[in-house]
């Protein structure tokens, strides 16, 4: 008997902490291998992800600003720290089989497509 999911769509908010795991900063591709692998299994059931990645574990923009540097520089590299682990997520995804696709905000053609809400539901 076939169990009727109870939403068909989705979305988790995943901190940039998480993609460091025990490290003070940087990225942790095993807990990356293993956060694919839980994500997998969820798309395997019909469900649509879709994910907000977090870019805190290499910088966040809040903390960049407080120590003396543009607010609005500071907030760009926090946006492109995002990317950074949007697309280590992606690639692994990929590899495992999973159809991913990264969105932003920013243009950045040869990475990511651009965010548009009608593309992305």
């Amino acid at each position: 008997m076939s169990q009727k999911l109870a939403y068909k769509r989705a979305l988790l908010k995943l901190s940039g902490e998480a993609f460091a795991g025990g490290r003070a900063s940087g990225i942790d591709f095993s807990v990356i291998e293993r956060l694919a692998d839980e994500l997998k299994s969820v798309a395997a059931t019909g469900v649509q992800l879709g994910l907000v990645i977090g870019g805190g574990n290499i910088l966040r923009g809040a903390t960049a600003s407080e120590q003396g540097m543009d607010r609005v520089s500071a907030d760009y590299m926090g946006m492109l720290a995002t990317i950074i682990n949007a697309l280590a997520l992606q690639d692994i995804l990929e590899k495992k089989g999973v159809d991913t696709r990264v969105m932003t905000a920013i243009r950045m053609e040869e990475l990511a497509e651009p965010y548009i809400r009608r593309r992305a539901v």
